[in-house]
């Protein structure tokens, strides 16, 4: 999509974008491409001046980013940051240098069979993100798919709902894409995660063949063929089409899942390098040095967060009138107060690592580590945390200290926080943390420059979703800071009594915070409004994590338990067989898609999490020690591309499996005293042991 230059009546730039071009518009906004102080590109969409006052639409164009923020998944185009202050509500996202399948079937002709399986192995894997964050994208279409270098993406969250959401169509509008809509949505039926997979099969049938599997002389007659005939995969090469047929199935119970159609559409090795070769990665090249160039400062960019008002009333006074004369949508951008993070870039992209070669490597020897291992941390410290490009740690020395993901060099340091009362990130921008007066301190993410400081009665901060920071303050009450305004949304009693085993242990997700006491009660939170939603009773005071998987919430301790996040509808739990100390059971659980992973005693397990039993599936299990773990708190997992690594519970050893058939792969030992600790991200595992760190590599299917 190459950006068009910008016209009289649009704005020189939206928060920390200086606006560079127009990349399109459709009925509700236009989108822009930007650029911000640090030289990232993005696609900014604003709402139409004329639409801004439509408060069904302004919300509707809020909750995109909001439904966009909720999918954590390297599949989709991640949401930079949102602002709707002012009358119009503007979203950035990632900017992607690359075209839409779309684009790339009409201009180099229909994918080849490889290809194919690869790019419908991809998607079917985003598509099992986006579901399991509860949402249905309901418009999937070869438009809403970028190529990439890094392979295909999707965007456009524009009319995503939650699963059990009502459309957000009026009488008269036309639901979703013609042709590539399930036949309940063409109905005005209750759209689910399967229409999805109905989508995704058009899109495969047209990636296939290069024409759409339903056609027709008008819309009512594509529509019509969707609900009653038989889709057109004479084009499709007969491999493919035993494949794609299912997800075209009329009835949406007989279409397959997300993850069988992965395992189905499998492709061959090397075929996920599909769009890096040939005339459609040169494609992709020519676009991503366009965009470095478009990102590169120049001599005439304004130094200022915000244009002068000298330069912005020159550049727009025709365009006021378009906007409309007397709504006062011209001049928010003058008006409006600034925000004290206004000036933070967006998250820059995780650089992933090169998968190890399993073939290459010695059967049962460990690979090479990337870097390290560093004595740069404090021994049985706080777990490190990888944001994007850094891994945050807790220094030796004191405080925080940032390493580059790719080569473990010092990025920066934060000496005066107190780690050991926790740090987290939002939004994957910044890195907050409170100081040893309990004053809440905030920093870039990928650079450490401060943020923002507030209050000084922060004692713990416990969790971070991609908006607010939840902290217990010194007198025990549980409090929510909004990250971007600095403004206390909600505060309260706190939901246990302090421990001098140690602080709770929390995490949030879908609207939910998750508070495990060191009582043993586990309270789970509306994070709109902080009242308590459910709750549950003697689950261990060890310090397990909470982990959550979309709509899933998994609980170490006694019980291995999986239970709804939204309402606590309990799915299954497991009892502990650590009868050494069946206090301590279970370990913090690792959520890998649809299966956890977690440690009990001296067997680690990966269940199936679609079990509605009272017991879960085993997919498999690994004996890890002729000891029991009988004290200390049970180190969680790490799951990353094909492995699985498994903590012994004496500190010995770390098992490294293939994830999905628990084949023993081989053992690491850091030659430093006490237990691990693992992390990982971006096809890397972090461990450390002993105030040592190291970041491992990890192999691929």
């Amino acid at each position: 999509m190459t950006p068009q230059p910008l016209a009289a009546g649009d704005p020189l730039r939206l928060g920390p974008y200086r606006l560079l071009g127009v990349l399109g518009e459709g009925g509700m906004g236009k989108v822009y491409v930007g650029r911000d102080g640090t030289g990232t590109t993005a696609a900014v969409k604003v709402l139409r001046p004329e639409l801004a006052h439509d408060r069904h639409l302004a919300q509707r164009f809020v909750r995109e980013a909001d439904v966009a923020r909720a999918v954590t998944s390297k599949g989709v185009a991640r949401v930079l940051g949102a602002q709707t202050e002012g009358g119009r509500p503007w979203i950035a996202a990632e900017f992607l240098a690359g075209p839409t399948l779309d684009e790339a079937v009409r201009a180099y002709g229909p994918m080849d069979v490889p290809a194919v399986r690869a790019l419908a192995a991809r998607l079917a894997r985003t598509l099992h993100d986006i579901h399991a964050a509860g949402l249905v994208h309901r418009d999937l279409k070869p438009a809403n798919i970028v190529l990439t270098s890094t392979g295909p993406r999707i965007i456009d969250f524009g009319i995503a709902r939650p699963e059990h959401g009502l459309t957000l169509t009026t009488t008269g509008q036309i639901p979703v894409t013609p042709g590539y809509g399930a036949p309940e949505q063409v109905l005005g039926q209750r759209v689910g995660p399967v229409s999805d997979v109905f989508s995704l099969g058009a899109v495969l049938a047209y990636a296939a063949s290069g024409r759409r599997a339903f056609d027709g002389a008008h819309v009512a007659a594509v529509q019509y063929e969707v609900v009653h005939g038989a889709p057109d995969l004479s084009l499709v090469p007969p491999e493919l089409r035993e494949l794609i047929g299912p997800c075209l199935a009329k009835d949406p119970a007989f279409r397959p899942a997300p993850p069988r159609i992965a395992e189905a559409f499998a492709p061959p090795k090397g075929a996920v390098r599909a769009w890096r070769k040939g005339p459609l990665a040169e494609d992709i090249k020519r676009r991503e040095t366009a965009t470095k160039r478009l990102a590169a400062p120049e001599d005439t960019a304004v130094p200022s967060s915000s244009p002068s008002r000298r330069r912005f009333l020159t550049t727009t006074a025709a365009g006021v009138a378009v906007l409309g004369a007397g709504t006062g949508a011209g001049a928010w951008w003058l008006n409006r107060e600034r925000s004290p993070t206004a000036d933070v870039p967006p998250a820059v992209a995780a650089p992933e690592a090169a998968f190890a070669s399993l073939i290459d490597s010695e059967p049962g020897k460990a690979p090479k580590a990337l870097w390290g291992p560093l004595d740069v941390t404090v021994p049985r410290g706080s777990l490190p945390l990888p944001v994007r490009d850094v891994l945050i740690v807790q220094a030796r020395t004191g405080g925080l200290l940032a390493l580059s993901v790719t080569d473990g060099k010092e990025r920066w340091r934060a000496e005066g926080i107190r780690a050991d009362a926790g740090f987290v990130s939002v939004a994957d921008r910044l890195v907050v943390g409170a100081d040893g007066k309990g004053v809440l301190k905030a920093f870039v993410a990928s650079t450490g420059a401060p943020v923002w400081q507030t209050g000084g009665d922060a004692d713990d901060v416990l969790a971070a979703d991609g908006t607010q920071v939840y902290l217990v303050t010194k007198d025990n009450r549980l409090r929510a800071v909004n990250a971007w305004t600095l403004e206390t949304s909600w505060e309260r009693p706190m939901l246990s009594p302090r421990s001098p085993k140690g602080p709770a242990k929390a995490a949030a997700g879908g609207k939910r915070l998750v508070v495990h006491g060191r009582d043993g009660q586990v309270d789970v939170v509306d994070t709109m409004t902080g009242t308590t939603v459910w709750k549950v009773e003697g689950q261990g005071v060890h310090g397990q994590v909470p982990a959550i998987g979309g709509n899933t919430v998994y609980l170490g301790g006694p019980k291995l338990m999986a239970r709804r996040l939204d309402e606590g509808g309990h799915l299954w739990s497991k009892d502990t067989l650590n009868f050494a100390n069946r206090e301590l059971g279970w370990s913090t659980p690792t959520v890998d898609g649809e299966f956890v992973v977690a440690i009990d005693g001296h067997w680690g397990s990966r269940f199936s999490t679609l079990a509605t039993i009272d017991i879960p599936h085993i997919e498999w299990s690994e004996f890890l020690d002729h000891l029991r773990s009988t004290t200390g708190v049970p180190t969680a997992p790490a799951v990353e591309g094909e492995t699985v690594w498994l903590p012994e519970p004496d500190g010995g050893a770390v098992r490294v499996l293939r994830r999905t058939t628990g084949k023993r792969l081989f053992t690491l030992r850091m030659q430093r005293k006490g237990p691990y600790q693992l992390v990982s991200d971006a096809h890397r595992v972090f461990v450390a042991r002993g105030g040592g760190i190291a970041a491992m590599p990890v192999y691929d299917e």
